[in-house]
């Protein structure tokens, strides 16, 4: 009788001892968070769609919704034709300037002709002078028609490019009334509606990733030198008041400036009064929820 009870009082003592370890079993305590992005419209229209719930997860870059583009499009169109029109004005040059080239190798024949019969004597020197100076002269006009056509279609191309600009604002401007999240994550709020009007800067939703989950968490100036960005540390998770669950974190970033202990915050030596913030990247399994306590070992 006196060994049961020796074991029961033994087994007793044990439980005490190791619940009371478990409660200060830990370094730092501190909150979860989450990368959260508040997407805003970057058009102005009706959302004529907006397929999107609260807690639905979303991948980046796949369309939730989109908003009214008609205007967009027709003033596209408009300037797709008009760009068509102002190509239709470009002049083929080598066709324009043909007869004048034709007229030069016309003379250059002739002139050739005239030096043999000058040498010859059979000609004047005037008449080869003559045709000398009707080829100089049709050099110039070809010369000047050319400047003045190539001018005429360089014009022409830059008034071109410059409604293909705008074309291709405007395709920037549709591609941007496409609803899309920028990271893949979990739908944490939803401020519009199908049917709303947007404008530009107007919150449409907040996604988070939860995925990698963030503990900020707060040590003391004595615990700071057993710290260092890239290190490895152990992260725990309320699970209740039974039991927490322990995770791998990474430390992500350090403060360098103290600040006094938030409310909620309990660290190892709670005489401190001024501790250093530090951030623990985790990877969560899903158990871990924003606004969850937990704790870190060193």
């Amino acid at each position: 009788m006196r060994t049961i009870k020796a074991v029961f009082i033994l087994v007793i003592s044990f439980l005490f001892v190791a619940c009371g370890n478990k409660k200060g079993d830990y370094d730092a305590s501190g909150i979860f968070e989450t990368t959260e992005v508040i997407v805003s419209s970057e058009a102005n229209g009706k959302i004529l769609e907006f397929n999107l719930e609260e807690g639905q997860i979303v991948n980046p870059d796949v369309p939730l919704g989109y908003i009214d583009t008609t205007q967009l499009y027709l003033k596209k169109m408009q300037l797709l034709a008009s760009n068509q029109a102002v190509k239709s004005k470009q002049t083929d040059v080598p066709r324009q300037i043909a007869a004048i080239q034709q007229q030069i190798a016309t003379q250059k024949k002739e002139q050739a002709r005239f030096e043999n019969l000058v040498k010859s004597n059979a000609a004047n020197q005037k008449q080869l002078d003559d045709i000398n100076a009707q080829i100089l002269y049709l050099e110039k006009q070809l010369a000047a028609q050319t400047e003045v056509l190539m001018n005429s279609n360089r014009g022409i191309s830059e008034e071109s490019s410059s409604m293909q600009i705008q074309v291709a604002q405007l395709n920037d401007q549709i591609a941007k009334s496409v609803i899309k999240s920028p990271i893949k994550g979990t739908i944490l709020s939803k401020y519009a509606e199908q049917g709303e009007l947007a404008v530009q800067g107007k919150a449409l939703f907040k996604v988070g990733d939860i995925e990698n989950m963030i503990l900020r968490a707060y040590i003391t100036a004595s615990q700071l030198t057993q710290l260092k960005v890239g290190q490895t540390v152990k992260v725990f998770s309320d699970l209740g008041e039974a039991d927490r669950k322990e995770y791998s974190g990474t430390v992500g970033w350090i403060s360098d400036k103290a600040e006094f202990t938030p409310k909620t915050i309990q660290t190892r030596d709670e005489r401190a009064n001024l501790v250093y913030a530090v951030k623990i990247a985790v990877k969560n399994d899903g158990y871990i929820k924003r606004g969850m306590y937990g704790e870190i070992k060193l």
